[in-house]
């Protein structure tokens, strides 16, 4: 612990060096209460008078600058908290730790001073005139479609990554004049699209152009030009702060293996885990039947669903399925019954009982 010395009597009309870490007794005089002076905080192994104390702001503790034992704890910050801009003093070390960072999004130095929409005519005039004589077209479309995006993939739960993703794909779009006199409506759903393939979390055409009522050649249009957009800035080894366009990889049709984790989480099933390997295992093994050659992915994915919740005794009616992928449920009975026949080829051996929980017997012939 630390030892507390009394001041001399000869130092008693002088100011005294040193922090004090505790609250301090106080004394009553005339003039009310005073802070009392007549104690110090010492290290009791090193004795140095004066005291060599040292406050840590960072671990918020006070300790003995020479031996580093620790006198106190809970000290309280108090340097300024203002922006200071001044990255070169105290040996490179910038105090400031106030402001947001720079959105890589946005464009310019983000710096700007806005002024509020306050009460009075004269409030409100300095607002408009500094809106007038601040305002950037560039930004507004910007921040317009950032907007959209947000709201169009929070409508089919697509995670923040992926929207970060498009709004950094738009952007280029935007700074190369890719698009230029295309509807932003169809440069939205493109990026959206592509976005969502490049997260290993693809959308189809169907599920983009229902939510975003662009006709899906449309999507195709521009999936394609935006494509070629990235690969040709992947050469010129352009990155970017949310996607990494030196790593950009073409990405082909979706397989229907990449839909069934998806159509499974939203069917509800008793083992969703067990159900999507099972129905990625069918689908990837169905893909090289000659029956279902040139069919939909997600017709594919969806009767692969259909006959893996059938076969582990958590079966699902193809209306249930066919709510949740998209189409019909009398596509889903069509891929269904070309895969039957080889059922013995697409279902392995250690799904069945008694390894596994399911049974032949439960398929339905149609």
């Amino acid at each position: 612990m630390a030892t507390v010395a009394p001041r001399p009597e000869s130092d008693f009309s002088t100011p005294v060096q040193g922090i004090p870490t505790q609250n301090q007794p106080q004394t009553q005089s005339e003039g009310g209460y005073k802070q009392n002076l007549n104690q110090r905080l010492l290290c009791p192994d090193c004795n140095e008078d004066p005291p060599n104390l040292v406050e840590e702001f960072s671990s918020g503790d006070m300790v003995c600058g020479s031996c580093g034992l620790v006198l106190g704890d809970r000290i309280i910050d108090t340097r300024s908290e203002w922006r200071t801009f001044a990255n070169d003093d105290q040996g490179n070390d910038d105090p400031s730790r106030v402001g947001d960072a720079m959105n890589p999004l946005l464009n310019g130095s983000q710096l700007e001073t806005n002024i509020g929409f306050g009460e009075g005519m004269r409030a409100r005039e300095l607002h408009r005139a500094q809106n007038r004589v601040t305002s950037d077209k560039a930004t507004k479309t910007l921040l317009a479609a950032y907007r959209e995006i947000t709201q169009l993939c929070d409508a089919i739960h697509i995670p923040k990554a992926t929207q970060d993703s498009a709004k950094h794909i738009f952007k280029m779009t935007e700074d190369k004049k890719v698009f230029k006199g295309k509807p932003q409506e169809a440069v939205i759903a493109g990026c959206i699209f592509i976005a969502c393939r490049q997260s290993k979390a693809p959308r189809t055409f169907r599920e983009i152009y229902s939510l975003t009522r662009v006709s899906k050649k449309e999507i195709g249009r521009t999936f394609k030009t935006l494509e070629k957009m990235l690969q040709t800035s992947r050469d010129e080894n352009v990155t970017g702060s949310f996607l990494m366009v030196e790593n950009y990889e073409a990405t082909g049709t979706t397989n229907a293996a990449e839909l069934c984790a998806r159509y499974c989480n939203n069917l509800q099933f008793k083992n969703p885990h067990l159900m999507e390997k099972i129905s990625k295992v069918l689908a990837e093994k169905s893909s090289s039947l000659k029956d279902l050659a040139g069919r939909s992915p997600l017709s594919i994915a969806a009767a692969s669903i259909y006959m893996a919740s059938h076969l582990m005794g958590d079966p699902k009616t193809s209306r249930d399925i066919a709510a949740v992928a998209g189409v019909s449920d009398g596509t889903i009975r069509t891929a269904y019954r070309h895969m039957y026949p080889s059922r013995k080829e697409l279902i392995e051996k250690e799904w069945l009982y008694p390894i596994g929980a399911g049974r032949m017997d439960n398929l339905p012939s149609n």
